[in-house]
């Protein structure tokens, strides 16, 4: 046995057969809703990996997922890591062109797709050579599914319940795709033994990683049950995905939602005693927040062990509401990324005064992006991890070169977020170096700027980006998004504000008041968005008279 995220699941479920695994509850007001146990789970996954076989797919060979939440979803990921087949994400937000280029990029061989997506892939399909099975998820639209179509219930019944599958290798790929918001996306390729031990934490978030494969289902036969695992945002997100495998690797339970309401997700919580919510930044904290106050309003949420947000940052401010409102939880801020899984948590005084500060783990560190040595206490430089790291990005060599060295006998990934060490080996994080504004030579990372709008009593939710500026280079524009029933900020009150935070260059010198702040469906930052509608404000102001 190897470090194998099919064997690895393979062995849980024949130590916890019976317990539950997965419950899957629609919304609103359905009361759909499926639960199955590990051996349930397994077998039909089981159905679905030797469908795909019988459909002539190979080992190695592609297997996009474009779906919103669900069992299927779950199921196809498993049914691709028994079969050898590489499960690949697709980003349902995406339009045709898009998906025409992961299609292509990707190389797909096979595509499991919700019906209503069905306009979409079948324009795309023109351009995806490779692509030759295609699975539907969900009743038949007459005219909309591209033919030959496979229907998802009748492949599940078509394969066999056993397993029977071949042997299989720590070496097999899994692939992340992410980018989209700041350019072209990119697909990251993990062996799964690595993948095991960065995105998985090794089997044990909480304490030590295991040091045998055969090690994960001993621990498992050896614990209870009780755990509640609830990954909140799209599955489709790498984060969602690793959390439900987090919670297999414990023999716990997994509980989803087809999409995102927080309403939904409080009463969720509630029913089915939640242990531990993972959201996405403040896009998706700041409404639950709004429901505990108003609708929701006394809501049981005592099972709650831990309330974690990752793949965008969470604001002090609403850290500090959520936790006056959960006294009993812990409030994790993770960070970590496609490319190298988790790098640490945030200290509990990181916030606007001090900074974006976090306990990375042993394998991450600050290095020079030139030289790739440790920079020194104070030096800024770009965060790296070692060890357990991708193989590279798929089908692109030069970016691969670009992101990925070798130090010694190790494998190292450069990440794209600019940070500081200091003496204690605290991390200060200053934000992605592809945003970073430039304003008459010093330099501004839209985070913290952003920290210190959101403090802000009238401000809901802020983007801060680069617009060109004929005396400065660029200035510091805010795209802010109003709390209901507030007062509308003007830029003197937003610059009085944040100055108490922020050195003088920092002070956003441009406010657009937007309707909302446009963000991917898991709270992720669309900084293309923000530039472009500041951009187009600053024209409409003539000579600026937004600026100062």
């Amino acid at each position: 046995m190897e470090y194998n995220l099919a064997d690895l699941f393979e062995s849980v479920v024949d130590v916890v057969p019976d317990r539950e695994a997965l419950v899957y509850l629609d919304h609103p007001g359905t009361g759909a809703e499926r639960r199955l146990t590990y051996r349930q789970l397994d077998t039909a996954a089981n159905r679905l990996a030797h469908h795909l076989i019988d459909a002539g797919l190979k080992p190695g060979e592609h297997l996009g997922l474009h779906l919103y939440n669900g069992v299927e979803y779950l199921q196809t990921v498993l049914a691709a890591l028994k079969a050898r087949l590489v499960p690949v994400n697709v980003n349902y937000r995406y339009v045709e062109e898009e998906l025409a280029y992961l299609y292509q990029d990707a190389d797909l061989a096979a595509l499991v797709f919700d019906t209503e997506f069905s306009p979409r892939v079948t324009g795309a399909l023109t351009q995806a050579q490779k692509l030759r099975h295609l699975i539907r998820v969900g009743p038949a639209e007459e005219g909309a599914a591209p033919v030959g179509t496979v229907a998802f219930a009748e492949a599940e019944a078509a394969g066999s319940p056993g397993r029977g599958f071949g042997p299989r290798s720590g070496d097999d790929l899994f692939i992340i795709y992410t980018g989209g918001t700041t350019g072209l996306p990119k697909g990251v390729m993990w062996r799964q033994e690595d993948l095991f031990f960065a995105g998985l934490f090794g089997g044990d978030p909480a304490g030590e990683p295991v040091e045998r494969p055969e090690e994960l289902a001993e621990r498992v036969a050896k614990g209870g049950a009780g755990l509640t695992f609830f990954p909140a945002p799209p599955l489709m997100h790498g984060t969602s995905t690793l959390t439900s495998f987090v919670a297999f690797d414990y023999g716990q339970r997994v509980v989803i939602h087809r999409k995102y309401v927080p309403e939904e997700v409080l009463r969720t919580i509630e029913k089915e005693k939640v242990t531990s919510v993972s959201l996405v930044g403040d896009a998706m904290l700041r409404p639950l927040i709004d429901a505990l106050h108003g609708p929701l309003r006394g809501t049981d949420l005592s099972s709650l062990f831990s309330v974690s947000s990752s793949g965008a940052i969470m604001s002090q401010t609403v850290r500090d509401q959520l936790q006056e409102l959960i006294p009993g939880a812990l409030i994790l801020n993770n960070f970590g990324s496609s490319e190298s899984g988790s790098n640490g948590k945030a200290t509990d005084d990181s916030g606007p005064e001090k900074g974006f500060r976090l306990e990375v783990n042993d394998r991450t560190r600050v290095v020079d992006p030139v030289t790739h040595e440790m920079v020194a206490v104070g030096e800024p430089g770009r965060l790296a991890q070692r060890g357990h790291v991708p193989l590279g990005y798929y089908n692109d060599p030069v970016k691969t070169a670009e992101t990925f060295f070798q130090r010694g006998s190790e494998r190292w990934v450069l990440l794209g977020d600019m940070a500081t060490v200091d003496e204690d080996g605290i991390v200060t994080v200053l934000g992605r170096g592809s945003q970073c504004i430039n304003t008459g030579g010093e330099k501004v990372y839209p985070e913290e700027v952003e920290q210190a709008l959101k403090s802000h009593p009238d401000v809901y939710d802020a983007l801060v980006a680069g617009v060109p500026d004929a005396t400065w280079g660029s200035h510091v524009a805010a795209v802010v998004q109003v709390r209901d029933g507030a007062a509308r900020p003007t830029l003197e009150a937003i610059q009085t504000h944040c100055r108490t935070r922020l050195a003088g260059y920092k002070v956003p010198r441009q406010l657009v008041i937007a309707p909302a702040i446009q963000r991917s469906p898991s709270g992720k930052a669309d900084y293309r968005w923000a530039r472009s509608v500041a951009s187009e404000a600053d024209a409409g102001e003539g000579s600026g008279a937004a600026l100062t």
